[in-house]
């Protein structure tokens, strides 16, 4: 299939915030709840069509654990954008975005767009890093934010850049900035998803 563009992009974050989990919903809608780690990186495509314009997405989905960041490194080149993901039921996770971001930071160009995203908003009931701390965040340095559950699907599309006007950028959300809270967090102890 031929396509006017092509967009890449990488899922950065710690190993069991859901990354896999957020590609795998996104490209083949579908969510799996118990995940292999990945080993090094992974690769999905989706073809998406924006104001009339075939648009081809490749997303790099990386592995989280520390032995492999120097592969990682190298996935950043000629990324038009990044999700940076934490996992809302984890601190650990949230604490350690500063480093991600400043190895993304270093390694991509000036101009890649990277959103925040907090994973697992269906597990509200677990939640061990609020809303109000992610929006600081993103805030503070000069972030897209958004929560989402690959679980759920909730705002997996807006993350990936698809729900976008005419006037917005593709790595521009729009669209509720909040999942519905499910009667009751129905997740796993696997720390995927």
């Amino acid at each position: 299939m031929t396509y006017a563009y092509l967009f890449k992009y990488i899922i950065i974050g710690d190993t069991g915030v859901g990354k896999s989990c957020l590609l795998l919903q996104f490209t083949d809608k579908r969510f799996q709840p118990v995940h292999d780690l990945t080993i090094g990186v992974e690769f999905g495509a989706r073809m998406v069509n924006i104001d009339g314009k075939q648009i081809k997405l490749q997303i790099w989905d990386t592995a989280g654990q520390e032995s492999f960041r120097s592969i990682t490194r190298s996935y950043y080149r000629g990324a038009a954008g990044a999700l940076l993901v934490y996992d809302i039921t984890r601190r650990e996770t949230f604490n350690h975005l500063t480093s991600w971001l400043e190895d993304a930071r270093q390694h991509s160009s000036s101009n890649m767009v990277i959103m925040l995203i907090g994973n697992k908003s269906d597990l509200e009931s677990r939640r061990d890093v609020r809303r109000e701390e992610g929006e600081a965040f993103a805030r503070e340095h000069g972030l897209i934010f958004m929560e989402t559950s690959a679980k759920t699907a909730c705002n997996v599309e807006e993350a990936n850049g698809i729900k976008i006007g005419p006037q917005q950028s593709i790595s521009t959300p729009v669209g509720p900035s909040a999942c519905p809270r499910s009667p009751r967090d129905t997740g796993s102890d696997s720390g995927c998803c």
